[in-house]
């Protein structure tokens, strides 16, 4: 039996994360949770009395955990910019006997990020989109452990897609041959 694993794909919005993420869940026929549909719901319930903080990755980090359980590689997508998420998601997965990818992907091009920013639109019906500089004072740590960073300024969303499927499988086979 194949371990299962957890793929994270993360960065600032407009860095092509939704976009690269569907092409990757497609290819490998995994469950996707979106961090930001999670959040979107959980506001939209009209039972917080804020904006969600910490309650949409908490409730990704379970919902992770079960699918981990349960056998299934699962990609997750969020921002995830800060030491404390990346740390709890790699418990998610340590805690599942799970292998873990974690991929950034950051847009080295400034003004084709911002442009990206200022000109997507809205796939999740009434979610608010940061605008540009929400996204440019946004809190993000710099990553404390090694990971694969993919910049979507120079890889199309199909090269990006190829590289995680890719490191997915390298990572599923490692385990594999770890288990057996």
């Amino acid at each position: 039996m194949t371990r299962p694993g957890l793929i994270l794909l993360c960065g600032l919005p407009g860095t092509g994360k939704s976009t690269i993420a569907k092409l990757v869940v497609r290819a490998l026929h995994t469950p996707y949770l979106r961090i930001d549909a999670i959040e979107h719901a959980l506001a939209g319930s009209g039972e917080l009395p804020e904006p969600p903080r910490a309650a949409g990755y908490l409730a990704g980090y379970a919902l992770a955990r079960e699918q981990l359980r349960a056998g299934l590689t699962v990609l997750a997508e969020c921002v995830n910019p800060l030491k404390l998420t990346r740390d709890a998601w790699k418990q998610v997965a340590d805690e599942s006997s799970a292998w873990l990818l974690e991929a950034e992907l950051v847009c080295s091009d400034g003004d084709e990020h911002r442009s990206r920013v200022e000109t997507r639109t809205v796939d999740i019906p009434g979610l608010t989109l940061p605008t540009w500089p929400q996204v440019r004072t946004r809190e993000y740590e710099p990553w404390h452990r090694d990971h694969l960073v993919l910049d979507t300024a120079v890889s199309s969303a199909a090269e990006s897609a190829a590289t995680i499927v890719e490191t997915a499988g390298r990572l599923a086979a490692a385990a594999c041959r770890m288990s057996g």
